[in-house]
């Protein structure tokens, strides 16, 4: 998979992802960018929101159970402009029993943004110059 982030201007960049996806990441005005879309941090964020909600979701599909409604929310902490806590909850239909709910808990964890938050995967830079 490869995401290539372009310039549109100021702090406003398009992104380009492979199969076709595009979104905008921007910094709010008061940062000084335009607000055309959400911060970098933010998506990090969904990201990890949607990445649990998927993962349970396929669990449950693959155990024969039936979720009905499922919401994860996730609520940021920041050190300045970084991230330094996530925090999050599920909300699991009532219907489920101690143990299913024990077990869609654990394997929230096992998501895989989950698991780069937790330092998991490693990030290396590069440098390509332009061609003259």
């Amino acid at each position: 998979m490869r995401a290539l982030a372009r310039r549109i201007e100021g702090f406003a960049h398009e992104i380009d992802l492979e199969g076709g996806h595009e979104l905008i990441v921007d910094e709010p005005a008061d940062r000084g960018g335009t607000d055309t879309g959400p911060r970098p941090t933010q998506l990090l964020a969904s990201s990890l929101a949607g990445c649990i909600a998927i993962t349970m979701e396929m669990y449950a599909e693959r155990k024969g159970w039936e979720l009905g409604r499922l919401e994860v929310g996730v609520d940021v902490s920041y050190e300045g402009p970084v991230p330094n806590d996530y925090e999050v909850s599920i909300y699991l239909p009532a219907a489920l029993d101690d143990e299913q709910r024990r077990r869609l808990l654990t394997i929230a964890t096992k998501c895989p943004v989950h698991k780069v938050l937790a330092g998991e995967a490693s990030v290396r830079i590069s440098e390509r110059l332009e061609a003259a």
